[in-house]
């Protein structure tokens, strides 16, 4: 669970913190070369895959693997039916269409569980949103809403795929199980992939 304020990279002389310093040392065996899978951006938080496989992080991100990404997020206001249709539709970014699926309000028990699962805690009264997206482009979510005008306070990516935060708390980290490494290995619908093995162990020295 990235906490917001920490940078996705494996180094970075500018960042007080990257994601590598939130991995406790028995799961980061000696000579491994951890990387994120993806990347979430310095102030947003959530689910983040770190990996030492290159080819399964590949396939991870590959289109067609189908990983859609759910997130939460907190706008000053709520929206505005015909920004939310617009959100929906789809809004051109220099990469092409981009399109905000499933674009609901949180209901009070979802916002209040979202705002709560939070470090630094987040300001009460913000509208709450949940939606996904099939793609990943940078930092997609807050420039489709600033082409609205619309800053976003808060986003959290709640689910990759198959695989969801669940209660990890901000900075927690835990090793996936078996079966979420192949579940996350195979193209969307569960049909087998190509190469779909867990990682392989580093070798250390």
């Amino acid at each position: 669970h990235k906490p917001i304020g920490v940078t996705s990279t494996v180094r970075d002389p500018h960042a007080a913190r990257t994601v590598l310093d939130l991995v406790p040392p028995e799961l980061w065996p000696a000579g491994a070369r951890l990387y994120p899978v993806g990347r979430l951006d310095r102030d947003s938080e959530g689910l983040l895959l770190l990996t030492n496989d290159g080819r399964w992080a590949d396939r991870v991100l590959h289109p067609r693997a189908g990983h859609d990404r759910e997130y939460a997020l907190a706008l000053p206001r709520a929206l505005e039916p015909g920004e939310a249709a617009l959100l929906r539709t789809g809004i051109e970014l220099r990469e092409g269409t981009a399109r905000l699926l499933d674009l609901r309000p949180a209901s009070r028990a979802e916002a209040r569980r979202f705002a709560a699962a939070l470090e630094p805690p987040a300001e009460p009264g913000l509208a709450w949103y949940g939606g996904t997206l099939g793609q990943g482009w940078n930092r997609q979510i807050r420039r489709m809403l600033a082409s609205l005008g619309i800053p976003v306070v808060r986003l959290v990516r709640i689910r990759l795929g198959t695989l969801r935060l669940g209660p990890l708390r901000p900075g927690e980290v835990r090793a996936l199980r078996p079966g979420e490494v192949r579940e996350l290995g195979r193209p969307a619908g569960g049909a087998p992939g190509p190469a779909t093995r867990p990682p392989r162990q580093p070798r250390s020295g």
